[in-house]
């Protein structure tokens, strides 16, 4: 008698069971949807199709990833005016959140504001101020020759403030409303709006880089201007109301230096709702 354990034969009929497929790989999809995230940051405000054609999407595929970071709170829709659209519908465009710019690592804006604190702290309010003069003074060098090669038409001149805050990332655009009888010319002017701004949330908590550079924006076109919504303070795109109804004031060659004491009251630090 063998004491040889024989295998028990397998069940005649029976199916057997195919080997599991490997689960799909999870990290591929992040990975997918950190580029869409990435290049939001980098374009936006940037529309859907704008971002399948940079990343080589289908419109489909695009639209899913989008929904996706949408729910999860790291991307949201604002709607930009194109330029020279006039007065349609604005368009979709999509930016980073808070918590989106929090997920792509970037602390950036808490060393800042922990940093532009400590100086109010040790300085007073005036420190900070001087320190938002000086960083708009580099923009109102460079944009000032661009600006004024566009003559003493104050709609000319906002355009082509325009056209430069767009080279360096503000998705700017301009839409003229032309004051029509029995209103006067007086009341025309141009909107310009910006769909992006680098300096957002330091200036949720200090004002005075909204404020300082509408004060650059002022000089630039030669009359007053007035904010009517900005970013920091949650609306969609920052806007400025540029009368047009009068000509620019022309300043002599040099006149254009920021000023370095408390800001004097003016209508364009206003900021209507």
């Amino acid at each position: 008698m063998s004491n040889a354990v024989s295998a028990r034969p397998e069940r005649s009929g029976a199916a057997i069971q195919p080997a599991a497929a490997p689960p799909a790989l999870p990290d591929a999809e992040d990975r997918t949807r950190d580029r869409v995230l990435s290049a939001v940051l980098e374009h936006g405000p940037v529309s859907a199709a704008e971002l399948g054609d940079m990343l080589g999407f289908t419109p489909a595929a695009v639209r899913r990833h989008l929904d996706h970071l949408s729910r999860a709170g790291v991307i949201e829709v604002k709607r930009v005016a194109k330029a020279g659209a006039g007065a349609g519908r604005p368009a979709r465009r999509y930016v980073l959140t808070s918590q989106g710019q929090s997920k792509l690592g970037d602390d950036y804006l808490n060393i800042a504001s922990s940093a532009l604190r400590k100086l109010r702290e040790m300085a007073g309010d005036d420190a900070i101020r001087q320190f938002a003069v000086e960083r708009f003074s580099d923009m109102e060098r460079r944009y000032a020759p661009e600006v004024d090669k566009a003559g003493s038409d104050i709609t000319a001149r906002a355009m082509a403030l325009s056209q430069a805050l767009t080279r360096d990332g503000y998705v700017s655009s301009t839409a003229s409303i032309e004051a029509k009888a029995p209103l006067p010319a007086a009341l025309s002017s141009v909107q310009l709006c910006q769909g992006h701004c680098p300096v957002q949330q330091l200036a949720a908590e200090f004002p005075v880089f909204c404020d300082t550079e509408t004060e650059v924006f002022s000089r630039l076109v030669g009359v007053d201007v007035r904010r009517l919504s900005t970013l920091a303070r949650g609306g969609h795109v920052c806007t400025t109301h540029i009368p047009t109804g009068r000509p620019a004031a022309r300043e002599p060659e040099g006149s254009r230096l920021l000023p370095t004491g408390p800001a004097q009251e003016s209508n364009n630090q206003q900021e209507r709702p």
